[in-house]
């Protein structure tokens, strides 16, 4: 029995719906699945109802993109209950505001430059009206102005090409005390795409005490090494271990569900032991959280 806990649907930049991909868990054997969108809360109701005639557990999650000193650290979210979806997507959308101006910006700089791209055409293609640098990247391949996704985040979508701005993000810190205090599951996404190994250990500490449970030890792009060096941080700060493919469907077409480039087997113990820290959050916070619209956590 294996699981993938972490994947994304067409709400954010991702070609499967939420529908889809729980059909191509069942189809690939896939015991436990995670959907942890981009941002958004907006593909799990759909989710979560495709997962009623299925044998697949299914895990309502989100993928917060957050700012950890000068650097973007993804943290994911898992084992949101339904009840903090409106919640979250009301904080959610104080940043989206700032993220969507800013791709508007990256788009009129790539017209300026003469990239004949379209803003609406691009917004148009997404479910939730959300989108990201990996939507304008699939735009871009589909005019044919690059080969690939890949090769457009490392040329004219890289921040360094100079037409790309980023907007303000979420601290990191602050997500993880959020998820802690709607009982949620904190994850701190492969970590090897945005830190080197001495970052990682000034970052953790800092993590832990705001309330980090979890960090991805198993991810599609980390080799054999990568993995056994992330297996024992995890180990040497008490974290739960998790991992997943980080599937997009054909935005990113060499990595597949569940195995990832063919390098993946996540046991499902994985996903047992983070459930079963769910449950003991939720014993151990009897009191219920207020889930206000108007909270100034973050």
């Amino acid at each position: 029995m294996i699981c993938d806990l972490h994947t994304h649907s067409n709400f954010s930049d991702g070609t499967y719906t939420p529908i889809e991909l729980v059909k191509e868990a069942e189809c690939k054997n896939i015991s436990a699945l995670a959907l942890c969108d981009h941002n958004t809360t907006k593909g799990l109701k759909e989710f979560k109802s495709a997962s009623k005639n299925s044998k697949v557990k299914i895990v309502c999650g989100v993928e917060f993109s957050t700012a950890y000193r000068e650097k973007e650290l993804h943290i994911l979210g898992l084992f949101i209950d339904e009840k903090y979806f409106d919640y979250l997507e009301n904080i959610l959308e104080k940043y989206a505001d700032l993220k969507e101006q800013s791709n508007i910006n990256l788009v009129k700089n790539l017209n300026n430059k003469g990239y004949d791209i379209s803003y609406q055409e691009i917004k148009s293609k997404s479910p939730s009206g959300k989108i990201n640098r990996a939507n304008i990247a699939s735009m871009l391949v589909e005019k044919g102005y690059v080969k690939s996704i890949n090769e457009a985040f490392k040329t004219l979508l890289h921040k360094n090409f100079g037409l790309y701005v980023p907007p303000k993000k979420i601290s990191s810190f602050e997500v993880i005390k959020l998820l802690d205090k709607i009982r949620a599951i904190s994850v701190l996404a492969h970590p090897f795409l945005n830190l080197n190994e001495k970052e990682l250990r000034e970052f953790l500490p800092l993590a832990v005490k705001s309330g980090l449970n979890s960090m991805e030890t198993f991810y599609s792009k980390y080799d054999k090494e990568t993995t056994l060096k992330a297996v024992k941080i995890a180990e040497e700060f008490n974290l739960l271990q998790s991992g997943g493919s980080d599937f997009h469907g054909k935005n990113k077409p060499d990595i597949k569900l569940g195995i990832g480039k063919g390098n993946l087997k996540i046991p499902y113990s994985v996903y047992e032991k983070l459930e079963n820290l769910h449950c003991l959050k939720n014993i151990r916070q009897n009191l219920p959280v207020q889930a206000d619209s108007t909270d100034n956590t973050i």
